[in-house]
């Protein structure tokens, strides 16, 4: 089982690449990593991005595919709306099934993409399989303000016209919207007091690809990644999310 993460590198590897490589070895799927962008950051600041060529990222995702058999892809930072149309079209000419982590705000409150991205992004959303937004993030795809639970169905089911979605539960008390099929899901957790959240975004999609590679069904993947990354959350070290086992 063979999987790819497509986003950008975390040098504190909390978040990004580098995380979503742990949480694939930590599941027991093999992970191949295409770089989008390099950053300067480490889980309090974003101290500055270096985008990847878009022709560059294109040539990773060809090399990768050329000897390895992927199926199931997850996308974090992706900056402009260049390297979602390269995403776009390996998934086209691949026939992968991909993951949309649509990250477009650092743990810490640094914006990691261009103003255009957005459209990009709605566009990547209508051939992927399903997107993983918080609330911020659910915001600026659907255009509705989300200021509870019956507000966040609402975004949720604006997002399921392109695909299914979940909207994570961090800053909705605990409330995570699951649309799957148009058929609302609500799980509830307990929200833990801790500063081990960087990186929580892009841990919990990589969660859910791996369990998707392994055979789960997309509800069963999502539920199971939400009580992993709970679990990684909660015993993790500052910075990763890779539980203790």
């Amino acid at each position: 089982m063979i999987v790819m993460s497509i986003a950008g590198v975390d040098p504190s590897a909390g978040a990004g690449v580098f995380a979503d490589l742990k949480t694939f070895q930590a599941l027991g799927v093999y992970g191949t990593g295409v770089v989008t962008a390099l950053t300067a950051q480490n889980p309090n600041k974003v101290f500055s991005i270096e985008p990847i060529e878009a022709s560059y990222i294109k040539e990773q995702i060809d090399a990768v595919l050329d000897s390895y058999n992927v199926e199931y892809i997850k996308t974090g930072m992706l900056y402009s709306s260049e390297v979602v149309d390269v995403v776009y079209n390996a998934i086209k000419d691949y026939n992968l099934k991909c993951v949309v982590d649509p990250v477009m705000v650092a743990t810490s409150g640094s914006e990691l993409y261009k103003d255009e991205l957005i459209d990009s992004l709605k566009k990547l959303l209508k051939i992927a399989i399903f997107t993983t937004p918080n609330k911020s993030e659910a915001v600026k795809l659907t255009g509705i303000e989300i200021i509870n639970k019956d507000s966040a169905i609402e975004a949720s089911l604006k997002l399921s016209k392109y695909c299914d979605n979940i909207i994570t539960g961090g800053h909705l008390k605990g409330n995570n919207i699951i649309n799957i099929s148009d058929e609302i899901t609500l799980k509830k957790q307990e929200l833990l007091k801790t500063n081990n959240l960087h990186g929580s975004g892009c841990n919990f999609s990589a969660a859910i690809t791996s369990y998707l590679a392994k055979g789960e069904t997309l509800k069963d993947a999502t539920l199971k990644a939400i009580d992993y990354t709970y679990l990684a959350i909660k015993n993790g070290n500052y910075g990763t999310l890779i539980p203790k086992i």
